[in-house]
């Protein structure tokens, strides 16, 4: 329950900002093009708090359905205006600045995302090598001839310090035709060139873990089944476990390192389990029931407790992406292109049918990146805005009538034919929009639906 509200609240403060980014975009441009603007609301229904500010007094909301916002300008299609503002109507204004003005949400979405992510790189983002633990006999790795104890050097030419980065090259040539070229080097600093075929792989990847998917396993090192931290409340301090415990067994199962506990922990949620534990090189039995808790989609179990990782054990495998202000700046927009180019790729993909809809996700599963990422840190969370508004700045810029792309497409017809479409024919126009927007929700909770019911 208390892992829900978090998402709820962490959810609402994501789309807070992302909205207030995109509609501030609309209504900085209208205002500096001199159309006036009547009201920013941020959130839909009844306003739960409202000022005015400003000569032209425009009206600032806050709105009780935190799912959107909206800026209202003065248009005469929706009343009638003092014929002494009519040239600061909407309406009124030339093709360009309608143009502008509309363009502007999904841009402003584009920017932020490109400042977020400078800031990052600025910041240094922490980060694991790419440094190969295992791979699964029978998968499209193990196939390529990748092995163990190998580094991942470059993907397509490009260099790849960490699995973030390998993950992205990974997903940006998802749909390549030719094989993927994949640059290793082996303990003894000899490359090797190796040739991932990912043509038809798109259209079977499921959600989740991409890597796992290709039968690629991260190095982890072994680290001890030792409690650090145990959580006030948590299901380890109810059991009685304490700092510097090691868990040896559970039901009478050696355990042989952290992630065997974890594994074991995962798959009992409500599950009593008999646990031994050296404490203080004195064995110990107790009995241990994890908490459920969901993740990505799953109810697995959680104790509350930490592993104790021995200083310097995992130093020679992290590494710090960082760049100065300007290479930073550069990066932020290399990586918003990046995004954007994979969103585009994927939605189209998808309607050719060469990747799954299964990948569309609704509220739900946004709500959930948002706790998770915010209960990992800023920089996390930071992380995800900028996906998210990538995300929304793309969707907005579709050629769809209720969204901003849907009034672009109307204004590119009326460059060409001199007039724009009869109210009749954007009618029909918002309310097929309306029905697709309804159709692409309905597939994506039943998906978030579907994951969560397993």
């Amino acid at each position: 329950m208390v892992n829900i509200l978090q998402y709820i609240l962490w959810f609402v403060v994501a789309i807070a900002i992302l909205v207030t980014v995109h509609e501030f975009g609309h209504y900085w441009v209208a205002k500096k093009l001199g159309v006036k603007v009547l009201r920013f609301s941020i959130g839909f229904g009844r306003p739960l708090y409202s000022w005015r500010r400003g000569p032209d007094n425009i009206e600032y909301v806050i709105a009780a359905i935190p799912l959107g916002g909206y800026v209202k300008m003065l248009d005469e299609g929706e009343g009638e205006v003092d014929p002494a503002e009519q040239h600061r109507a909407f309406n009124r204004q030339s093709l360009k600045t309608r143009f502008a003005v509309v363009s502007a949400g999904p841009m402003a979405n584009f920017l932020f995302a490109i400042f977020a992510y400078a800031l990052m790189f600025i910041v240094g983002i922490p980060a694991v090598k790419p440094v190969i633990g295992d791979i699964v006999e029978d998968s499209i790795a193990g196939h390529a001839g990748l092995s163990a104890g190998s580094t991942i050097v470059s993907i397509a030419g490009e260099r790849t310090e960490s699995w973030q980065q390998v993950n992205a090259e990974l997903l940006d040539h998802l749909f390549d035709s030719i094989p993927l070229e994949i640059v290793a080097e082996d303990a003894n600093q000899v490359h090797s060139t190796y040739e991932l075929p990912l043509l038809g792989f798109a259209a079977e990847l499921e959600r989740g873990d991409l890597l796992t998917q290709l039968g690629i396993k991260p190095f982890r090192p072994s680290v001890p089944a030792t409690i650090d931290q145990v959580l006030e409340g948590g299901a380890a301090e109810l059991a009685g476990l304490q700092k510097g415990d090691t868990i040896i067994a559970a039901d009478g199962q050696s355990i042989v390192d952290w992630l065997a506990w974890v594994d074991v922990v995962s798959s009992s949620p409500g599950e009593p389990l008999l646990i031994e534990v050296l404490r203080s090189e004195q064995p110990l039995n107790l009995e241990l029931t994890p908490k459920e808790t969901e993740r990505n989609g799953v109810v697995v179990g959680f104790i509350g407790a930490s592993v104790f990782v021995p200083e310097g054990l995992m130093q020679e495998h992290r590494t710090i992406i960082q760049y100065s202000p300007f290479e930073s700046l550069w990066h932020g927009v290399e990586k918003t292109w990046s995004i954007s180019a994979l969103t585009i790729k994927f939605l189209f993909n998808m309607i050719i049918g060469n990747a799954s809809v299964d990948n569309l996700s609704s509220p739900i599963s946004i709500a959930q990146y948002a706790g998770q990422s915010a209960s990992a840190g800023w920089l996390p969370f930071v992380s995800f805005l900028a996906v998210v508004s990538i995300s929304l700045g793309v969707l907005n810029l579709l050629p769809v009538p209720i969204l901003d792309g849907g009034h672009l497409f109307y204004y590119m017809l009326e460059m060409v034919t001199g007039k724009p479409p009869s109210e009749r024919v954007q009618a029909v126009g918002q309310q097929a929009g309306i029905i697709l927007i309804i159709m692409l929700m309905s597939v994506a909770l039943y998906n978030d639906i579907s994951h969560i019911l397993g």
